[in-house]
């Protein structure tokens, strides 16, 4: 059979470019079409990446605030409170000054801010890489965080619109602010609503309110050193405030003339005489606190509701300065030897209430707890002279005698401090030392508890006695102003005054004591200073009566008394009512009496 021939397949027509003699293209690499898929896929994400940016700005500016309605704010109103002399002694609410234009005040406030805020200010555009670089690498050589990244128009748009939470939406919203506020005002605006608007402590807003606060002149007048203080402020204005530490606004103001110095706004030999000028001498003068605080409560029935006010109170910065001084002196030395932790004294005029100073406690930014005012602790002995008085007006005198012999009242028997007994002796000599079992016979005879209660209450106590014999030894708890004002009865001729902050309804209430009786009293407490257990509160020359007063196991221990037309209040003892060492009314009470009483002019 005939073999067929194999099959070939048809010729292949060729290509033009093989006829021309040429090679065929070859297919695009791999590498190329990767890349473009990736371009693709990168743009895509860019489109999406911008909208979801643009739906989480829109997010985050939901609510917020109306830039042109923040501009001036709603705030507190304000109180100022002044001494005797017109000094600024506190503030209460937002403390707002003059407004003032960049021109009114003098060229280093305005650079002061700069230099220690945001030295790149006139050159930025709101947001500063440059001085976030910077903080950033000065806080990671430091270890800690000692510099702010935040530009001056960041912080203004943080003290108009914004709360200080550290949130992202805050942060968001900051910047947008921030853009806003370089469109909307030129530089010097913005600059000048921060120096007007930034918080700087002690209630005060802007500089101008700062400079009167804290130096008691417009923001217009202040000097260098001032400025700079300024300046220092809104980094810490509850720490770096001269009301709050005058070392730590001192130390503040020095880094500030320093950092201007740094930028030229002032020489290097400025910034030295600036430094040694810092003073904050009136600031110092003492620290009347626990006095403030009252007096602005008293405050509310004298203003008007929702305006500014300035009170001018019956506080004497003398005096208080002093009173602090003392007690911080006694506590610091035989004090702290005897165990004794706090104290308080009170000092107002005997004819009409007026508080000339007020020391709640050893130091007011410790403890603003008002010891003088708040604290009920019970005053033993010095609770006498109310008992003598319930018995004189039935009838007894200086002179009449009274028995100190053993007393038992059920299965009560109080014994006199020294264990003696002396027999019969006049009433004056039993309130000139104090003696236990007179003072229990002299409540019997003049109708008991209740009667001597209510003679307490007439002069002023207010709280309530108990109603059994030992209120003769003063078992009962007081406070130190009430008992001091009421002791001012025996010392004005019988009025009953009540303490007062303000001049306005300052005076006495009326007689509670029969003048001739009050005459008496006068005569046996001055018997307490003369011969008596309160010698120590004696002042050479010059009339002083008052009473002692100590507790069982030395845990209080009292000297109230006067000085010509003056009252003064001593309490001493610790806070969880522990015993002190052996500390008596007659003892350290009576000499820190006498020295606040040195002081009475």
């Amino acid at each position: 059979m005939p073999r067929k021939p194999p099959a070939v397949a048809p010729p292949r027509k060729k290509a033009p470019a093989e006829r021309a003699g040429t090679r065929a293209p070859v297919a695009k690499p791999r590498k190329r079409r990767f890349l473009w898929r990736a371009l693709t896929w990168l743009f895509i994400l860019s489109v999406w990446a911008g909208l979801a940016a643009t739906l989480m700005l829109l997010w985050f500016a939901r609510d917020l605030p109306r830039p042109d309605s923040a501009l001036d704010p709603s705030r507190r109103p304000s109180l100022t409170l002044e001494d005797r002399g017109g000094q600024t002694i506190a503030t209460f609410g937002d403390l707002v000054g003059e407004s003032l234009r960049l021109s009114d005040m003098p060229p280093w406030l305005p650079a002061a801010a700069v230099a220690v805020e945001d030295r790149r200010f006139w050159h930025h555009y709101g947001i500063d890489p440059i001085g976030l670089a910077r903080a950033a690498w000065v806080n990671i050589s430091a270890g800690r965080v000692v510099q702010g990244g935040s530009t001056i128009t960041q912080q203004v748009a943080k003290t108009l619109f914004l709360s200080n939470a550290r949130t992202m939406e805050r942060k968001v919203q900051e910047l947008l602010l921030t853009i806003w506020l370089e469109q909307r005002f030129s530089k010097q605006e913005i600059l000048e609503i921060y120096l007007n608007r930034v918080y700087l402590g002690a209630g005060a807003w802007g500089v101008d309110a700062g400079a009167k606060l804290f130096f008691g002149v417009s923001a217009r007048k202040v000097t260098i050193w001032q400025a700079a203080v300024l300046a220092g402020l809104p980094r810490a204005p509850s720490r770096f405030n001269p009301r709050a530490s005058v070392t730590a606004a001192s130390a503040r103001g020095k880094d500030v003339l320093a950092a201007m110095a740094d930028t030229g706004a002032i020489t290097q030999a400025q910034a030295a005489t600036a430094a040694g000028q810092i003073n904050f001498a009136r600031v110092g003068r003492g620290s009347p606190g626990w006095f403030a605080d009252w007096a602005a409560e008293r405050a509310q029935t004298l203003v008007q509701p929702n305006t500014d006010a300035t009170l001018r109170t019956t506080l004497d910065a003398r005096m208080q300065a002093a009173a602090e001084a003392r007690l911080a002196a006694l506590l610091a030395g035989p004090g702290a030897a005897s165990g004794v932790g706090q104290g308080a004294i009170v000092v107002l005029d005997a004819g009409t209430g007026a508080v000339r100073a007020m020391v709640g406690g050893r130091d007011y930014r410790e403890s603003p707890y008002n010891r003088a005012l708040l604290a009920r602790r019970q005053p033993g002995s010095s609770f006498k002279p109310f008992v003598w008085l319930a018995a004189m007006e039935k009838g007894l005198r200086p002179d009449d005698l009274v028995l100190d012999a053993p007393v038992k009242i059920g299965t009560w028997s109080p014994q006199n401090f020294d264990h003696r007994f002396q027999g019969e002796v006049t009433l004056e000599t039993a309130l000139a030392d104090s003696i236990n079992t007179a003072s229990v016979r002299l409540l019997l005879h003049a109708g008991g508890p209740r009667a001597v209660a209510a003679v307490a209450s007439r002069l002023g106590i207010a709280d309530a006695l108990p109603n059994n014999a030992s209120i003769a030894l003063g078992t009962a708890e007081v406070g130190l102003l009430e008992l001091t004002a009421a002791y001012a009865a025996f010392f004005n001729g019988g009025r009953r005054v009540a303490p007062v902050a303000f001049d306005r309804g300052a005076g006495g209430l009326g007689m509670a004591v029969d003048a001739e009786r009050a005459e008496m009293m006068r005569r046996m407490l001055g018997a307490v200073v003369a011969r008596g257990s309160g010698k120590a509160a004696a002042v050479a020359g010059r009339f002083v009566g008052g009473k002692t007063g100590t507790t069982q196991d030395f845990r209080d221990a009292w000297f109230v008394g006067c000085i010509d037309h003056t009252m003064i209040g001593v309490w001493l003892g610790n806070d969880d009512n522990t015993p002190m060492k052996g500390v008596t009314g007659s003892g350290l009470p009576a000499r820190l009496f006498r020295d606040v009483a040195a002081e009475v002019r």
